[in-house]
């Protein structure tokens, strides 16, 4: 993604910010309801957004954030800009009609868009192969007629080969994309699920052995990107800034009472006054 580039996350979508360049103090901030963090404390963890950096929000919502981008889309094509918007949502989200509302209409009007799933195997306690009809998530975009694209959501070089072809497919003003990224959610939905009533530790420990940050490191290693330690020192930098984050967003003060109603409602010109 580039500048002036939008997206969509959802109540997991923290590492999506991450990867786009956001500042993790101030995402640990805004997570702890501080003033500090990106929406002053009032987005929390499943509401936070910022437009400087694309990030059109994340939602509660499941597939709440799908049609924002749609309208995202339709604005970059109206002014020609060669942006594109993408949707991450999650197998559970697939079967909102909203997805296939929003597929319909992009295809239709060959917005620049993805629709990235991340199939992380499980919505809560419902597989995926029991709540979906088709085979693959991806097979649904054959109904929208526009290309839907398995990958290995475990490999970071897949993921990102995949995307690049899709984003550079929107940008030509060829239409969207539907890429369903296949990987795994190691825990309970919540901290008090209790994983082991609907799937086995075998299944757990086969999804593990192919975790993507251990896929990266070997890929990384064996085609000599980069040495042993180099990627090592890079652990420990992204430990330090880790805890420098936790410990800003504990440590940052909490909003003032005076500002409880501030950003919440639009304040509209007097031209737009007059609209109303």
């Amino acid at each position: 993604m580039r500048e002036g580039d939008g997206f969509t996350t959802h109540h997991r979508g923290h590492g999506i910010f991450l990867a786009r360049g956001a500042d993790p103090k101030r995402m640990m901030a805004e997570i702890a309801g501080k003033s500090s963090g990106y929406c002053r404390g009032k987005g929390g963890s499943m509401h936070i957004a910022d437009m400087g950096l694309g990030h059109l929000g994340a939602n509660a919502i499941v597939g709440g954030g799908i049609s924002h981008v749609v309208g995202a889309g339709l604005t970059y094509q109206m002014k020609h800009n060669g942006n594109a918007a993408v949707a991450f949502f999650g197998d559970g989200a697939s079967s909102q009609g909203v997805l296939h509302e929003s597929m319909n209409l992009a295809s239709i009007w060959k917005l620049p868009v993805i629709f990235a799933c991340e199939n992380n195997q499980y919505a809560e306690a419902t597989p995926s192969w029991y709540a979906v009809s088709v085979e693959d998530i991806a097979d649904r975009a054959a109904s929208y007629n526009i290309p839907g694209v398995i990958v290995d959501g475990m490999d970071v070089f897949q993921v990102y080969e995949a995307a690049e072809e899709a984003v550079l497919r929107a940008r030509k003003g060829l239409g969207p994309t539907l890429l369903e990224l296949k990987t795994y959610r190691y825990h309970g939905h919540f901290h008090a699920d209790q994983p082991e009533k609907y799937r086995t530790s075998e299944e757990e420990k086969i999804w593990k052995n192919r975790d993507c940050i251990k896929t990266f490191e070997k890929k990384v290693l064996d085609q000599k990107l980069m040495t042993k330690k180099k990627l090592d020192s890079i652990k420990k930098n992204i430990e330090k800034e880790i805890e420098a984050a936790v410990e800003f967003g504990l440590s940052s003060p909490l909003p003032p009472t005076e500002t409880l109603y501030e950003d919440v409602y639009v304040n509209y010109s007097n031209d737009l006054k007059g609209l109303r």
